[in-house]
């Protein structure tokens, strides 16, 4: 049997015109439709998936967690991609690194940074699959 013919092309080709070179091929490539497996509207396998369902539920009932803080950070960005976000914290910026800040002390500000990350992710990763 012909096992060439069920291999996959290369990701990139050695001769591409611009358009097609790393990072559009690329973007391309991941944001190809496939079959996903979703939970409450979302991909489930999208970065920071948990945080973000978590932090909606949180916002849901009122409570102030990391999450709910970390989900009114990324609100306004979360609305336009569809996500129905509920009524966020205000100045959540502040108040999510002063809650770090008495979990972790001197760690808070790398934390911080590490959950916005994954805010980050999760929502450039969303906008790729919409």
């Amino acid at each position: 049997a012909d096992r060439t013919r069920n291999r996959r092309a290369p990701l990139f080709d050695s001769v591409a015109p611009v358009a097609e070179t790393p990072p559009y091929r690329e973007i391309k490539t991941m944001c190809a439709p496939v079959d996903r497996p979703v939970r409450d509207g979302l991909d489930a396998r999208l970065p920071g998936f948990d945080l973000v369902t978590r932090g909606i539920a949180d916002l849901a009932l009122g409570v102030l967690t990391v999450e709910s803080l970390l989900v009114s950070i990324g609100a306004p960005r979360l609305r336009a991609l569809g996500v129905a976000v509920p009524t966020s914290f205000d100045d959540a910026e502040t108040r999510l690194f002063a809650m770090l800040t008495q979990q972790y002390a001197d760690g808070a500000h790398s934390r911080y940074n590490a959950l916005v990350r994954r805010l980050v992710s999760f929502e450039r990763a969303a906008a790729c699959v919409r």
